[in-house]
């Protein structure tokens, strides 16, 4: 096969082709070197140039529209124009197990399992005591609490002001807002509507206390308690499984097996 030798283009076409590919920005109306190049007839240039020179162009092209920005009303703010790019993947993490660098160990297993059941035993024989007045601190939310406490100490909603400014002022509103409603459709979702706003406002975070205004309005034995309701059973159980949660918080951390 014969080789053919290729003539190095003149320093002054190498400039021209550097000024063409390094321009900034694209002309929106095409220019005479771009109607030259169109035609094949600027300078002489062959059609191997040329295609070296669509081909830079075509990128440019697609670099510019991938960054190009729309300005905004307001002066001197721009905003980036969202492309099929930008768009976040569809992620399914939140469908899986939460990934961890080590597995738990035993004792992190059976200690937290050892204070819920301690914390129930405990409600328990107390609803015996106190049974006779109509009494009991037993109740399912209390199961949530201490799901909470007893496996995840550090969460928000395991904060002691959480706790018990969220178990208080949600009984409240419960025993309020069935005062004036009584029992029925509107009393519980205002209920539940007033007790997830004053956890905003309180910033006392702490989900199972929105249960407590329900399980007042639809519970016979529990209305019979009245304002007594905003402390027996929430805010007494939570002080009995607080002290449980640092038990099991010191076995975790020093009873490791």
């Amino acid at each position: 096969m014969a080789l053919v030798p290729v003539k190095p283009l003149p320093f002054q076409r190498l400039q021209l082709l550097g000024r063409n590919i390094f321009t900034p920005t694209v002309p929106r109306v095409p220019s005479m070197v771009s109607a030259a190049f169109k035609h094949r007839h600027f300078s002489g240039l062959s059609s191997y140039d040329l295609c070296i020179y669509k081909s830079v162009r075509h990128m440019r092209n697609l670099w510019s529209c991938s960054t190009r920005r729309r300005v905004s009303k307001s002066p001197g703010a721009s905003m980036p124009v969202a492309s099929a790019e930008d768009l976040p993947a569809v992620s399914w993490d939140s469908w899986k197990p939460e990934k961890t660098t080590v597995a738990p160990s035993l004792s992190d297993v059976v200690w937290p399992a050892a204070g819920a059941f301690a914390a129930m035993a405990i409600l328990g024989r107390i609803d015996h005591i106190l049974n006779p007045k109509g009494i009991t601190l037993s109740v399912a939310p209390l199961g949530a609490v201490s799901a909470i406490l007893f496996t995840t100490p550090s969460a928000p909603a395991a904060r002691k002001y959480n706790i018990f400014m969220a178990q208080i002022g949600c009984a409240a509103i419960g025993v309020l807002v069935f005062s004036i409603f009584g029992p029925g459709l509107l009393s519980r979702s205002t209920a539940l509507a007033a007790s997830i706003a004053f956890m905003v406002i309180a910033r006392a975070n702490h989900p199972p206390a929105a249960s407590l205004p329900l399980m007042f309005i639809d519970g016979a034995k529990l209305q019979k308690l009245s304002f007594w309701y905003v402390l027996f059973p929430g805010a007494a159980a939570c002080i009995l499984l607080c002290f449980l949660q640092e038990i099991v918080c010191y076995l975790k951390e020093n009873l490791k097996f």
